[in-house]
């Protein structure tokens, strides 16, 4: 197994994860379970994604199309009723 990639926390990691497994990559969350103990831990570093060898390449690859993607136009709301924006 191959560490690809450090998530920003736990909410990223799952959704990067539940993105891989609908492209057929198996990743798991390494460090998911040291989360709670952030006060007595270094807060960079806990958790990662990894995933087999043979399938490391393609899950960064993923990951970089990923990232770098942006919103569609026209998916914004035109107003936020009830949300003060500032």
């Amino acid at each position: 197994m191959q560490r690809i990639y450090e998530p920003e926390n736990l909410m990223e990691g799952e959704l990067l994860q539940g993105m891989l497994a609908s492209e057929g990559v198996e990743a798991h969350l390494v460090g998911r379970d040291l989360v709670g103990a952030t006060g007595e831990l270094p807060i960079f570093g806990l958790l990662g994604l990894a995933v087999e060898n043979d399938q490391a390449e393609y899950a960064r690859e993923l990951i970089t199309a990923y990232n770098a993607a942006l919103p569609l136009s026209g998916d914004e709301p035109d107003s936020f009723p009830g949300t003060l924006v500032c």
